[in-house]
């Protein structure tokens, strides 16, 4: 018999340092189930082209987001798998998790596999779901698209960045790093105050919307992503049609404590609110600003007469671990 799970893991994800052994070991008990282990991110369109060969019931992703979003652009736009690419779940690892999480894999790792082979081993079909895609394009001629699920820009990304570069370094558990970036960023919306302690600010950026025409100024949040359970709605509704949910926050005092309070409330994108745009497209441009934009971890650098385009990407297979 086949191997009915392909599992492809990145060791350097932050996530597999403590994991990985009690991972290998798993693997090495359970012979219907295939490991592959990348030393580098380039790696991975050499391992889709060996998995493709097994014919795997079930691609499972084991590394933080940037390695789930490396796979799957591969698995996009590499063509090992044909017209039929293998559904793929997201084992909980790295430091963010955000697709692992809107696919209800969370917690142990261990427990996500033994619950991914007993799915294997029955009927796949009830634990599908299907999964749009951002693809985003950035002006290279002859470059395929990256293929990713969330991406933060403006603020948004300085954020990110904030607690990447500043906070993780300091061997902090990850809750406590993103804890203390949300009061810095709360302090900061509220007070109006900037230093060099706290998050940078925004720079101007324009956002295309194909048809609406265009957003011109400062945001302090900006939020492209498929995602259904970062919005904590799953029926979020804004102005025009599309496969990307889009929301941009005005860089104003109170602006995100005010879009965050209509998040807890369900009100985001069914009531107007001043300096808040929700919207749903199928194709969005970025130019201008000098932060980057983080596409499921990973930047990527507006340039000059070269916008970043995210398009609608054709849906993917995923297996939902939780109902």
């Amino acid at each position: 018999m086949g191997a009915r799970i392909a599992l492809l893991s990145n060791p350097r994800s932050t996530g597999n340092i403590a994991q990985l052994p009690r991972i290998r070991q798993y693997c090495a008990d359970h012979p219907d189930l295939f490991h592959y282990e990348v030393d580098e991110v380039e790696q991975i369109g050499c391992a889709m082209k060996t998995i493709a060969r097994i014919q795997p019931t079930i691609l499972v992703i084991n590394g933080g987001d940037g390695t789930v979003q490396a796979a799957l652009t591969e698995v996009y736009n590499g063509g090992h798998f044909g017209d039929n690419p293998p559904p793929l779940a997201v084992l909980p690892s790295g430091k963010t998790n955000l697709i692992a999480l809107d696919l209800g894999a969370e917690g142990d790792p261990i427990k996500a596999l033994e619950r991914l082979t007993e799915i294997a081993s029955r009927d796949v079909a009830p634990h599908l779901v299907a999964r749009q895609l951002i693809a985003l394009s950035n002006g290279s001629d002859g470059e395929p698209p990256v293929i990713g699920m969330f991406l933060g820009g403006a603020g948004l990304a300085d954020i990110m960045l904030y607690c990447r570069h500043k906070l993780y370094p300091t061997g902090m558990p990850n809750w406590l790093c993103h804890g203390l970036t949300a009061v810095a960023v709360a302090f900061q919306n509220i007070s109006g105050l900037r230093g060099r302690f706290l998050p940078p600010a925004p720079s101007q950026m324009d956002i295309g919307l194909a048809a609406n025409g265009k957003l011109s100024g400062k945001f302090s949040l900006l939020l492209v992503t498929t995602l259904d359970k970062l919005l904590l709605s799953s029926d979020l509704k804004g102005e025009g049609q599309g496969g990307l949910k889009m929301i941009a926050v005005d860089d104003r005092r109170f602006g995100l404590l005010r879009a965050f309070t209509a998040v807890l409330r369900g009100k985001l994108g069914k009531t107007k609110m001043d300096g808040v745009h929700v919207t749903e497209l199928d194709e969005i441009r970025l130019e201008g600003g000098q932060s980057p934009v983080i596409l499921d971890g990973e930047m990527f650098q507006p340039r000059d007469g070269h916008p970043i385009t995210l398009r609608k990407a054709r849906p993917l297979s995923f297996v939902k671990l939780a109902a």
